[in-house]
C-alpha cells in the first residue's frame, strides 16, 4: 500500500526556518549543528540527534516509527525560534 506522503530527496534547501545553533549558542562549531531548513516542495528538513534506540522502548502508544524514519531531537529553543517563520496555515 503506496503512503498518503513520501519524502521527495530532489527537493532542494530554500531557508532555514529560525536561528543557526551557533546564534543560539548550542554549538561550539561548525560540525554536528542541529538546523531547521524548509525544502523547495514546502517540507521541514531537521538535523538533529538520532535518538530512535533510546526512545524506542517508551514511545506512547499511538506512535511508531518505521524502518525508514528516524526519531531526532533538536534544542527546544530552535524549535521556538523558528515560530515566526511558520506559517499558521
Amino acid at each position: 500500500m503506496a503512503r498518503p506522503w513520501e519524502a521527495d530527496p530532489s527537493a532542494l534547501f530554500v531557508r532555514r526556518l529560525g536561528k543557526s545553533a551557533k546564534e543560539l549558542g548550542t554549538t561550539k562549531d561548525e560540525d554536528g549543528c542541529p538546523d531547521i531548513w524548509e525544502l523547495g516542495n514546502g517540507d521541514i528538513a531537521i538535523v538533529g540527534r538520532d535518538l530512535t534506540d533510546a526512545y524506542a522502548a517508551r514511545l506512547p502508544a499511538d506512535v511508531t516509527i518505521a524502518s525508514d524514519e528516524r526519531l531526532v531531537v533538536i534544542p527546544g529553543s530552535m524549535l521556538r525560534s523558528a515560530k515566526p517563520d511558520i506559517a499558521d496555515a
